[in-house]
């Protein structure tokens, strides 16, 4: 039986990778839940391709509504532990610039806070018009820069080449050739902006105090902390066109034209 402890011993946590199950990664795992489940719908009855699947958690996801999903990653032992993890999920190793597909041979590229570590966003984009069918739909999420990062245009996450602001999200699409047919935001609903409150106006902030400076997974949390990052629920983000330049991550839905 898989348990997060050995899911996270087959994937060595780095502090960027988020792994379900465990209690101190449950708020970055069930925002990226959130993401998914919004747009599960596009998915249905569809032939989708995971661009950076990470865990799997998401493929897995998607695999309950679409009819076909294939799931690629870079790294090895990530896609030796997707195989393992979700064996109805076609998985394979690949260069997200160099995407081993047929031309219009998918009909959905989901690409879930994965562009923001590319270093040549132009290429991938190429990649995912070409390997889309006319009519298909590429989604893209990734943390918003001017929430994220928001005092200089470099990251100060050292996996992150280049995050965008929503109109540079927007331009990036529509200059690869898609029509931007939504672009949202992700942003704490109404139980996190409870935490927020609790711990001083940020339950991310009282997140960072503890782990920033410990080795990813060795960090002591406060039991009251520690509790309530565990309860939260994906039902607990909400994501909207409202206040765009506010919101967390950036929900992204292009269409090949």
């Amino acid at each position: 039986m898989t348990t997060p402890a050995t899911r996270a011993e087959a994937l060595h946590l780095t502090g960027e990778r988020t792994v379900p199950g465990i209690a101190a990664e449950n708020y970055w795992y069930r925002r990226h839940e959130a993401a998914y489940r919004s747009l599960l719908p596009l998915c249905a009855g569809k032939t989708v391709l995971e661009a950076g699947c990470g865990e799997g958690y998401g493929a897995g996801l998607i695999a309950t509504v679409a009819e076909r999903v294939l799931a690629l990653d870079y790294d090895v032992p990530t896609t030796e532990h997707v195989a393992r993890r979700y064996p109805g999920i076609g998985v394979a190793r690949a260069n997200l610039v160099f995407l081993p597909l047929r031309d219009a041979s998918v009909d959905v590229v989901a690409n879930f806070q994965v562009i923001e570590h590319l270093w040549d966003q132009g290429a991938f984009l190429a990649e995912c018009r070409r390997v889309l069918s006319p009519g298909g739909r590429l989604i893209v999420t990734t943390p918003n820069r001017l929430t994220f990062t928001p005092d200089s245009d470099t990251p100060l996450n050292p996996f992150h080449t280049r995050e965008l602001a929503p109109s540079e999200l927007d331009e990036l699409l529509r200059d690869a050739g898609f029509e931007v047919e939504t672009l949202h935001g992700l942003h704490h609903g109404e139980g996190v902006r409870k935490l927020d409150d609790k711990y001083g106006g940020s339950i991310i902030d009282a997140q960072l105090d503890v782990v920033m400076g410990q080795l990813p997974g060795q960090a002591t949390w406060p039991p009251g902390l520690l509790a309530d990052v565990e309860g939260i629920q994906a039902a607990d983000f909400a994501i909207h066109g409202e206040d765009l330049d506010a919101s967390l991550d950036l929900v992204a839905v292009a269409v090949r034209a």
